[in-house]
């Protein structure tokens, strides 16, 4: 069966019961108030009534999902509980004899998968980064070798090397992948194409983050949970796993107003206004809303993902209601104009400068920086610039458009190993010796700035990535002309 076959029907916003102008509104306040949405799908009732990219991201393009990839190993989950695989109630001890500590704490003994699901492990703090420095590469000894210090079930931490467990744990019950486990069951069914999970240094998909699926799979996946599990009148998920999964098991919090303290469920976060969601970090979402009938999707590079949710419940909830509206051709229209012009910003300036003749063909050499940059070169055309960058890997090739015309192409930079990464790059001269490069890693989160101000045989280079699991303070880099 094709993916067309069993996409999601289109329909305009009214006939659903939501005014075009509001999720206009949405639109542009994400655009003036958010840094910076990458996707978006809004289903009501079952049908899309707005989709949109911001360019140089694409519809076709999968996005990596890092935590909202856990809703999806839950799911896996529900499937080998009911096909009896394991239960929920198994120790997890018992599915790794050989990699146990020397000592088995009672609390680590009484531990369960239920307990990896609902990140109620017993552990003080995230076991990730243990995984990470594991030296053998076997992740699950290292989580096993870490303390339990309370009761499991009792004490919520946010631990992505549960869910890893819980892969591993599928792993062994099943046989196969986490991906190829899933294919058949999930992907499959719903039209989805073209995942990809990373792996531990043993093979084991990580579960916890790592799955890349396009916008239109995470809305097709949250529409399934809406509708209890079934798609195309088919019964895809386990009867009652749903209800299951997405109530709350532990409290996270007691704040009534931070959709971070509304409980969690089995790798689902409860919200607000009784909807929940899977989410991952720098903006990735799927937000479920049984009492609005609505599903949203969402890839961005946020720094604050909470404004998304805000502005989900500012904007699109009061707006949505039961019954259908008048139709509004003048409001249809401007939304899907704005919808199909959505673009991300490029460097403000002039295509050439003086300059550029003078510095094309020129390599600098680098002062030693942590980004672990040694030389970088620049050729100049009216079509833009390439830019030649070398570290200890070697040397990486980046391709600058002109104004709006970004240059598609795939880099080794920041890519792990020899690896190339698919990437969009714009450059403008902001001053006769400043030229300002914008790169987007475009299945990714990120962006990266650069900006070279040229002397006459110097440079002040300055980096800069907009989101990150370490520092995004900006990094000033001193070159010299090489002879």
């Amino acid at each position: 069966m094709s993916n067309t076959t069993i996409a999601l029907p289109r329909s305009t916003p009214e006939a659903q019961g939501i005014s075009s102008e509001a999720i206009l509104s949405f639109l542009r306040a994400a655009e003036k108030e958010l840094d910076a949405l990458h996707s978006f799908v809004l289903v009501r009732h079952g049908a899309v009534v707005a989709e949109g990219w911001w360019h140089p991201y694409e519809a076709q393009n999968p996005h990596v999902l890092f935590s909202l990839s856990k809703s999806f190993t839950s799911t896996a989950a529900g499937f080998a509980v009911a096909e009896g695989r394991f239960t929920l109630d198994d120790r997890v001890v018992s599915f790794f004899p050989d990699d146990l500590p020397e000592e088995v704490s009672p609390n680590l003994e009484a531990m369960t998968v239920r307990d990896l699901l609902i990140m109620g492990t017993g552990n003080a703090e995230d076991t990730t980064g243990y995984l990470h420095r594991s030296p053998d590469g076997n992740w699950a000894k290292a989580f096993l070798a870490r303390p339990v210090e309370h009761t499991p079930g009792t004490h919520f931490v946010y631990n992505s090397g549960a869910t890893y467990m819980v892969a591993a744990i599928l792993h062994k019950t099943t046989g196969e992948s986490l991906l190829d486990y899933l294919t058949p069951r999930l992907l499959a069914p719903l039209g989805i194409e073209g995942a990809t999970w990373e792996a531990c240094p043993r093979g084991i998909h990580v579960g916890g983050w790592g799955l890349s699926i396009t916008t239109d799979a995470i809305a097709k996946f949250g529409q399934l949970y809406l509708r209890d599990g079934v798609w195309n009148g088919r019964q895809v998920l386990p009867v009652g796993w749903v209800q299951e999964a997405t109530s709350k098991h532990i409290s996270n919090g007691d704040n009534p107003e931070n959709d971070w303290n509304q409980g969690y469920g089995y790798q689902f976060w409860r919200c607000r206004h009784n909807a929940y969601r899977g989410d991952g970090a720098f903006g990735q979402f799927c937000v479920v809303l049984p009492d609005q009938d609505a599903v949203v999707a969402i890839t961005a590079g946020l720094g604050f993902m909470g404004s998304v949710l805000e502005l989900i419940w500012d904007e699109l909830l009061p707006a949505m209601r039961p019954d259908s509206l008048p139709e509004n051709p003048t409001g249809v229209a401007a939304l899907r104009d704005k919808l199909s012009s959505l673009r991300l910003p490029a460097p403000e300036g002039a295509a050439t400068s003086p300059t550029a003749g003078r510095v094309s063909g020129q390599v600098y050499s680098l002062a030693e920086n942590e980004p672990g940059l040694r030389t970088i070169g620049f050729e100049f055309s009216g079509e833009g610039a390439t830019l030649a960058l070398t570290d200890a890997r070697g040397t990486h090739t980046i391709l600058c458009g002109t104004a709006n015309d970004w240059r598609k192409h795939r880099t080794t930079l920041h890519s792990r190993g020899n690896e190339t990464a698919p990437v969009a790059a714009v450059g403008a001269w902001t001053s006769d010796d400043t030229y300002t490069v914008v790169l987007y890693y475009t299945e990714t989160p990120f962006r990266f700035h650069l900006r070279a101000t040229f002397g006459e045989d110097t440079l002040d280079l300055e980096t800069r990535i907009n989101v990150s699991f370490g520092p995004t303070d900006p990094v000033r880099i001193a070159g010299q002309r090489q002879p």
